[in-house]
């Protein structure tokens, strides 16, 4: 770069305004880190559980075990007992209800019958909402 003081050289304005400061090296290409991936059950829980039971089966189980409960005080092992008894039948219950929609899409693919999409995503939808629970008791 040409000096200022010299009167031989011609020098140019860009030189002139950047004398004296050395010259500045291109940038190095910056490395930008992609946002996390949410992960699957952000998902899940952004939607609502799907119920399991029936309006009315949910209205039954609760009266029982609010009959179950209140015997406690006065007989609390049978109490226990009597608990046990209808988390079993809950169980089974749910155990139905997961085995009969099951058989329902069977006996469709057996009669060669598509199943919509749309049935086996409400399908999914109930597994997952149903294992997901399983996972956080």
């Amino acid at each position: 770069m040409a000096e200022p003081n010299r009167k031989d050289e011609q020098i140019s304005t860009a030189e002139l305004a950047s004398y004296g400061i050395p010259a500045k090296q291109p940038e190095k290409p910056k490395l930008v880190r992609a946002p996390e991936p949410k992960p699957p059950e952000s998902a899940a829980a952004v939607s609502e559980p799907m119920p399991l039971f029936s309006e009315s089966e949910m209205g039954d189980f609760r009266s029982q075990w609010s009959k179950v409960q209140t015997g406690f005080v006065d007989e609390p092992r049978r109490t226990v007992e009597e608990a046990d008894k209808l988390v079993a039948a809950v169980m089974q219950r749910l155990a139905e209800g997961f085995a009969n929609e099951r058989s329902g899409l069977e006996k469709q693919w057996d009669r060669g019958d598509n199943v919509s999409t749309e049935d086996l995503r409400i399908a999914l939808q109930r597994y997952r909402s149903f294992f997901d629970r399983l996972l956080k008791l």
